[in-house]
């Protein structure tokens, strides 16, 4: 499971080079996920743009991940697919996460 991350302005940017979070990769998902994000900006937005399937497994790693990041920090989602987004909408977690179409419609939100 390939992660790169970057910061821009008061975020950072992971984003995910894979085709698939399913349950072969969860695991490693949720572990690199970790290491990107600890002791980084408040604000971090996760990059799903590469991602065109995505299982409960996978689901519930990017759960994992926000809830290790810990209060005050924050996990929005951006460039979902068709098909990963309605598998957040069914599982109605479009309620926990803030979905954006792309990277630029979630950086516009910071200003940048």
């Amino acid at each position: 499971m390939e992660l790169t991350s970057t910061r821009q302005g008061d975020a950072r940017i992971v984003t995910v080079q894979a085709d698939r979070i399913d349950a072969a990769v969860a695991i490693q998902f949720k572990d690199r996920m970790r290491l990107e994000t600890e002791g980084g900006p408040d604000r971090v937005i996760l990059n799903l743009s590469s991602v065109s399937f995505i299982d409960s497994s996978g689901l519930g790693a990017i759960v994992a991940a926000m809830k290790q990041m810990g209060a005050g920090r924050r996990l929005d989602l951006a460039g979902l697919s068709p098909m990963v987004e309605k598998v957040f909408r069914l599982t109605r977690m479009d309620t926990v996460f803030t979905l954006f179409p792309s990277l630029d419609d979630a950086m516009a939100e910071l200003g940048a």
